[in-house]
């Protein structure tokens, strides 16, 4: 009878590389086990890395600056609409009392000081009245109420009447014009 021998030292398991569920890691893993790296490789590979974050970090430090600016200049936009309501009623009252007797008068240059020192506040924020008048109509500051009848050719697509202003707020568009166009 063959006497066999039997081998006491446990099995090594067979070890499998490690797996992830991203393929590219997998490939990555590799390739680190395959070649091992010199200490000149490892400088440039952590300079490249140090680079691009400090590239992330400025990146993001820029965009969220021009997001605070943004914000700080339309900060009180809900504010100053409600106030242009209130210079529309100025101005209705204003041409009311421009055809109203002198006791009317008095009142009317009260009126027209007050009128005058909200539009230099707003001014003062950022507010300025969009002319629209006679210029062509712009789908980005106007919105067209109703088309009219153009008297010349050369008021086709033009703005003719004004029926409320609009309002630029820093450059921005606060509220649009409501115009008449011409067809």
């Amino acid at each position: 009878m063959i006497d066999e021998t039997l081998n006491t030292e446990p099995e090594k398991p067979v070890e499998e590389p490690q797996t992830t569920e991203n393929p590219a890691e997998n490939e990555a893993a590799e390739f680190k086990t395959a070649e091992p790296q010199t200490p000149e490789q490892l400088l440039a590979e952590e300079k490249n890395k140090y680079l691009r974050l400090y590239s992330e970090f400025d990146n993001y430090r820029r965009r969220t600056n021009k997001e605070r600016f943004e914000l700080l200049q339309t900060a009180g936009r809900d504010v100053i609409l409600s106030m242009l309501e209130i210079v529309d009623d100025f101005e209705r009252a204003l041409k009311i009392l421009e055809n109203a007797d002198n006791t009317v008068k008095t009142r009317l240059e009260g009126f027209e000081i007050i009128y005058k020192k909200l539009i230099l506040q707003l001014e003062a924020r950022g507010v300025k009245p969009m002319d629209c008048k006679g210029k062509p109509f712009d789908v980005e500051f106007h919105e067209a109420i109703t088309r009219f009848p153009a008297p010349t050719e050369a008021d086709k697509g033009v703005v003719i009447d004004e029926v409320e202003k609009g309002y630029l707020l820093n450059g921005h568009v606060l509220r649009f014009a409501k115009v008449v166009v011409g067809e």
